[in-house]
C-alpha cells in the first residue's frame, strides 16, 4: 500500500488553488471580487490560478451582468468537487494515521 501524500493532486496543492477550491465548494457560484478577497491576492494572481483551475476542468466559468455591471462568476464542476473530495480525503488519511514507534535501535 502506498502512502496517502502519493494521492495529492499537485494542481489542488498549491496554497492559493487550495483555498480556490475550498472556497468555491461551499457556494454555488462565486464573482471574481468576492472569491479575490476572500482568498486575498491580487487579481493577477486569482486570473492564473483559477486558469490552471479551468484548464484541469476543475472550475467552470460564467459571465453575466449584475444589474449594468459585467461579472464573472466561478464554480467548481463535477469533476472539480470530486478531485477536491479526493485531495480531502487523502489529507485526512496522512494526519488521521496512526503514529509509528521510534525504533529504539534494539
Amino acid at each position: 500500500m502506498t502512502h496517502p501524500r502519493h494521492r495529492l493532486d499537485d494542481l489542488i496543492h498549491s496554497p492559493v488553488r487550495l483555498s480556490v477550491m475550498s472556497a468555491l465548494r461551499h457556494a454555488d457560484a462565486v464573482h471574481f471580487g468576492l472569491l479575490r478577497d476572500t482568498v486575498e491576492v491580487s487579481d493577477s494572481l486569482l486570473s492564473k490560478h483559477l486558469a490552471a483551475l479551468e484548464a484541469a476542468g476543475y472550475v467552470e466559468v460564467t459571465k453575466g451582468y449584475a444589474g449594468r455591471r459585467p461579472r464573472t462568476w466561478y464554480s467548481l464542476t463535477e469533476e472539480g468537487r470530486a478531485a477536491f473530495d479526493a485531495y480531502i480525503a487523502a489529507l485526512r488519511e496522512i494526519v488521521d494515521a496512526p503514529v509509528l514507534p521510534l525504533d529504539s535501535g534494539e
